[in-house]
């Protein structure tokens, strides 16, 4: 291509071509006003005008594609907002992540780790299916598809940094073992209530720690939300779960009865695990619970907490307890509902389990609906070898429908997602809960210790279990028609205001 030497083009790629079209145009029409007839190189000057025009239009294409391609992206300008909102509070120093996202220089080697991370959707822990089910929730900490597109492109264009006068202000590091609750801009709790503490030897066995505590109130107050965490950062690795069990005084309502799965394993009860009062359940990874407006749960004076922690041992001695956080509603504005933590089990027969080594599961358990009820979340359950659950509610006219599915579960990460109040399930009595749990228990699980064992039920880490824990509200018939009723008229007021 003699034809372009002596441009100079710009080292951004984007060429001038108005001036270079205008230089061939002029030699094309002094070609043209010669008389062909006369001119020996008529071939000669028909060819170098073909291959002059062909240079003109991939140089318009050039400048049409440079101009249309999209401004680079940087770490200072583009990705650092993101990892603030939606990163930092775990990837800072000291923090439960294994690596900062603060400065560029923390985040540049981990570029390629962190595109296939939020690709995938694994980070932030927010594992929910986007395409079934209830999409709305209070607590959503996932990444915007532009957000995730934003970061594929930093990567992918080299992860430059940029000019780091255009990073964001930095936030306020984390120095202490913060609630959830208060980041996300609900106060400091009303009342925190511990456990006494636990030494895990780095080598242990499973631990099942169950202390009691009492609860410092002098009167009846409702809980709107609770959060469970460790008493202390390091906690955060040995704590696989705790559960806050209310210890009763004289308040019988508190018992749920709106739930059945058939006996229990003893065959002399009907679901008894869900009838057991519970403030609230934490596993790895959890948030808070928070009660949709008017619900709550009851506390009376004189009632206790009955702790049931289960520690493991992770090669460092560490000494760590529980301690839940209550957010009480104020006196005079008492709800009128209370919310029953049910765990809606993905087992048949409760506790049968089967699991091969090197080989995938599934199994599926049923529970009955007795009263109407709305389900406030979805939180599922697992340990090491859980891989997905689905909950899908049967309905008494043979109708059904997908609640929730999650599809890459993470035994790091026990995430509540809470509905929206609009967005909140609601069902008739007599509906059926059908849990469907699926198990990976081959070397394709990054989390499975070892794909060579067998795998039964149990409480250890290394056993497997699965159920779904969902905050129940029951509705009156009344409240129930009222309630549906409401949401149709929404819907149509929707569409009628789209059309």
């Amino acid at each position: 291509m003699a034809i372009l030497e002596g441009f100079n083009f710009p080292a951004s790629g984007i060429i001038c071509v108005s001036l270079i079209r205008e230089f061939i145009m002029g030699q094309l029409i002094n070609w043209r006003e010669e008389s062909v007839m006369t001119n020996p190189t008529f071939q000669e000057g028909r060819q170098l005008r073909v291959s002059m025009l062909a240079v003109a239009v991939v140089l318009s294409r050039l400048v049409v594609t440079a101009e249309a391609a999209p401004p680079q992206v940087t770490f200072s300008k583009d990705v650092a907002p993101i990892f603030q909102a939606k990163c930092q509070e775990c990837h800072q120093p000291n923090s439960i992540a294994p690596m900062s996202l603060i400065t560029y220089q923390d985040a540049r080697p981990w570029a390629k780790a962190i595109r296939e991370r939020v690709i995938t959707r694994q980070m932030p822990p927010w594992h929910i299916d986007r395409s079934v089910g209830v999409q709305r929730f209070k607590n959503d900490m996932s990444l915007t598809d532009e957000q995730v597109d934003s970061i594929v492109r930093w990567v992918d264009g080299g992860a430059p940094q940029g000019d780091p006068k255009d990073l964001p202000p930095p936030k306020p590091l984390v120095t202490d073992n913060e609630w959830k609750a208060v980041r996300d801009g609900y106060g400091p709790p009303d009342l925190i209530i511990k456990s006494p503490e636990y030494t895990m030897p780095a080598q242990h066995q499973d631990v099942w720690y169950r202390p009691m505590s009492d609860i410092p109130l002098t009167e009846p107050r409702w809980a709107k939300m609770v959060e469970i965490r460790p008493t202390n950062l390091k906690g955060r690795r040995i704590i696989h779960h705790s559960i806050a069990y209310l210890v009763l005084n004289n308040d019988p309502d508190a018992v749920n009865t709106g739930t059945a799965n058939g006996p229990d394993r003893f065959r002399d009860g009907d679901d008894l695990v869900n009838r057991r009062p519970q403030l609230m359940e934490w596993a790895i990874g959890k948030g808070y619970d928070l009660f949709r407006p008017d619900t709550g749960k009851l506390i009376l004076p004189g009632e206790k907490i009955s702790w049931d922690q289960h520690i493991h041992a992770v090669g460092e001695e560490i000494t760590a307890g529980s301690e839940i956080g209550i957010w009480l509603y104020k006196k005079g504005e008492e709800p009128k509902k209370r919310s029953y933590l049910v765990a809606f089990t993905g087992i048949r027969g409760g506790r049968y389990l089967d699991i091969p080594p090197n080989s995938l599961a599934q199994t599926e358990g049923f529970t009955v609906l007795k009263e109407n009820a709305l389900l406030e979340n979805f939180q599922p359950h697992f340990h090491l070898r859980g891989k997905s659950m689905q909950v899908e509610a049967i309905l008494p006219d043979g109708s059904s429908q997908i609640v929730s599915y999650i599809g890459n579960f993470n035994f790091n990460w026990m995430t509540n997602y809470i509905y929206t109040d609009d967005a909140a399930p609601v069902f008739p009595k007599g509906t059926v809960i059908h849990v469907s749990a699926w198990y990976d228990n081959t070397r394709a699980n990054k989390n499975n210790p070892d794909p060579d064992q067998w795998v039964g039920y149990g409480d250890r880490t290394v056993d497997e279990m699965a159920h779904a824990w969902i905050n129940v509200v029951y509705l009156s018939e009344e409240e129930y028609n009222a309630l549906i009723a409401e949401r149709k008229s929404k819907t149509s007021k929707e569409t009628n205001a789209g059309n």
